[in-house]
């Protein structure tokens, strides 16, 4: 016989044990996603990288961790953090690697693999500079939490206790050497590639002295990372530091930091505010056309005219880009003080030259040669690159034909070549003066929503013949 009040129980209890499959599905669901199973490191690399992804020393990890992931032949992940983050994620096996330019002479609960870079670390204040280290307990010091800047100011306070400092996050120590040139803050620390590249912002900022002894700078490796792992990072960092490689990099990003003195570098920046707003659509639609960053067109426009559409010069090279009359017309400019056409045509013209570099010049290389090339043509970066060949230097790489195109003034060397005499050390100048603008802009004028044409547009480069060189 039916039961209404057994089928009531019945019910209650399924109802109930609904529920708690329910829930428990709920719970496996939420660990899913904050918990996602890390892959084995052969398979795919989790790197902690930087937060500030603009900057230039995060762009330089950039490189060595695709480098890095070339070289083992395994894909990558990117989990950005800010530095008081990196060492306690890593310990939690949140990632294999944390490239973040953390100083590996510290003490703590991780693993370093070979040094890649080794800077000083300099306090940097406002106002009367310190002589002393016991000067700076009296002074108000902030560095970036968890940064190698931190951690050279602990082992500083080792040997002087009082010493103290605000450990700011989420900020960045661009932000604070802003902060000392704008009297805001009584003292920072710095490392001195940072401080260089301050300094073409703020050109009051001075060192006072090292605060400790130099930062080795490494990547980071968990706690009880695999073996195998590690050996991979030795035998990649000793490769790459024997063939040159990371020699080529440190100079691609660093080398050129110091070019500009105080009063270019504040000239440059009152232009941008300026004179480059009424520029920048055009630039921007270059960058559409061509796919070369708008902020290095924009770098290149600067140092070949200020950014003034009028400029013309005593061999009657003329407006924006400093157009040839040759190389006008091989563009099809009708008009070189037309800002617009000058700027298209100069953006298609170092496209085209970046293009007939070789194939086997690495694409980082490739922005350097063209902008020489821009500067004294194909031809002569071709004397240079066989030069660099002919002394032994590498014909494909910067670092090496930088230092061949200024011989191209001396006879004992341009006879030797194929289309003589050049002023190779200007073609030097300019490349590496575009690069550190191009790193400012990027800093003063970061991206916004990509420009998009309002009419169809073919890019079609003029035909011309292959270098020499094998």
């Amino acid at each position: 016989m039916f039961d209404p009040m057994n089928s009531f129980h019945s019910s209650q209890i399924r109802a109930r044990s609904i529920l708690l499959a329910v829930l428990v599905l709920t719970i496996l669901a939420a660990c899913t996603l904050f918990e996602t199973p890390k892959k084995p490191w052969r398979e795919e690399l989790t790197f902690i990288v930087p937060q500030v992804t603009n900057s230039v020393d995060a762009e330089f990890e950039q490189q060595l961790i695709t480098l890095f992931a070339s070289h083992l032949q395994v894909k990558t992940r990117l989990l950005p953090l800010p530095q008081d983050k990196v060492i306690h994620a890593l310990t939690e096996n949140k990632a294999h690697i944390a490239a973040a330019g953390l100083r590996s002479n510290a003490t703590g609960s991780v693993r370093f693999g070979p040094t890649y870079h080794t800077l000083s670390e300099l306090v940097v204040c406002s106002g009367t500079e310190p002589r002393h280290r016991h000067e700076l307990v009296a002074r108000k010091i902030a560095v970036v939490a968890g940064s190698a800047q931190e951690a050279a100011l602990r082992e500083a306070q080792q040997k002087l206790p009082a010493l103290h400092w605000e450990a700011r996050r989420k900020q960045t120590v661009s932000i604070l050497l802003a902060e000392v040139a704008a009297d805001r803050l009584e003292c920072t620390v710095a490392n001195e590639e940072q401080l260089a590249l301050a300094r073409n912002f703020n050109p009051k900022l001075h060192p006072a002295f090292d605060i400790a002894e130099p930062s080795k700078l490494a990547w980071a490796f968990a706690p009880d990372s695999d073996e195998a792992l590690l050996a991979e990072a030795q035998k990649f960092f000793a490769r790459i530091k024997q063939d040159g490689t990371l020699h080529r990099l440190l100079d691609r990003y660093y080398g050129h930091n110091e070019r500009l003195e105080p009063i270019d570098s504040v000239t440059f920046i009152t232009k941008t505010r300026t004179d480059l707003p009424r520029f920048r659509h055009l630039f921007e639609e270059a960058e559409a056309l061509t796919g070369l960053e708008w902020q290095l067109l924009a770098a290149l426009a600067y140092q070949e005219s200020h950014w003034n559409p009028l400029a013309t010069s005593p061999t009657n090279v003329r407006g924006m880009m400093m157009l040839t009359e040759e190389t006008a017309e091989r563009m099809k400019v009708d008009n070189r003080l037309d800002a617009r056409q000058s700027i298209l045509a100069g953006a298609r013209y170092l496209q085209m030259l970046k293009e007939q570099l070789p194939p086997r010049i690495a694409e980082g290389e490739r922005v350097w040669m063209a902008l020489a090339a821009y500067n004294q043509g194909l031809g002569h970066l071709e004397d240079a690159r066989i030069l660099a060949q002919r002394t032994g230097l590498n014909p494909n790489a910067w670092m090496d034909v930088k230092k061949t195109l200024p011989l191209l003034t001396q006879p004992d060397y341009f006879e030797q070549t194929k289309h003589g005499y050049a002023r190779g050390g200007e073609a030097v100048i300019l490349a590496e003066t575009v690069h550190l603008y191009y790193d400012m802009l990027k800093h003063l004028a970061p991206h916004k929503t990509p420009y998009q044409p309002t009419t169809p547009f073919q890019l079609k480069l003029p035909g011309t013949s292959k270098l020499s060189l094998p």
